[in-house]
């Protein structure tokens, strides 16, 4: 897909702010409020944009415990892994969930309010399940995420 200076300047503008009005996104980006509304709706029919999120501060919620767990499941068939896919993905505990190669199958992000219910998800959700074959848990200290991704 190709992106031109107006695209570019839209996507970056909307990362930064989504909820600013199109008139204010439109002198920002330098264009007519009629440009940056038809590029906009153009970026989403494209599925650049796929919506508009709120950021959540985790500690505000009470999750302030994060967790990467890798999962290797066994048989690794299709239905396997598109079964604790789904499954993985619709815990409340999931922030994101990655399908990845190597040696684990993937990896997952959780929050959630303590070490305790990190141990609670990897042994009541995770071990309890058949399919999967070996669990490594990574607690973090930190994570840093980036506010904008820029088209390459």
């Amino acid at each position: 897909m190709k992106f031109d200076a107006v695209d570019r300047a839209l996507l970056r503008e909307l990362q930064d702010d989504a909820r600013q009005t199109n008139r204010d996104l439109a002198a920002k980006a330098g264009v007519s409020p009629t440009t940056s509304l038809e590029r906009i709706r153009h970026l989403r029919e494209r599925g650049v944009i796929t919506g508009f999120h709120a950021a959540v501060d985790l500690d505000a919620v009470g999750r302030s415990v994060q967790a990467l767990i890798s999962v290797r499941v066994r048989p690794p068939s299709r239905p396997n892994i598109e079964g604790f896919r789904e499954f993985a993905s619709s815990l409340p505990e999931t922030i994101g969930l990655f399908v990845i190669s190597g040696t684990h199958d993937f990896l997952i992000h959780l929050a959630v309010p303590d070490v305790d219910a990190v141990y609670a998800f990897v042994i009541d959700q995770l071990t309890a399940r058949p399919e999967v074959a070996d669990v490594q848990t990574t607690l973090v200290f930190e994570h840093v995420r980036a506010e904008r991704v820029d088209p390459s």
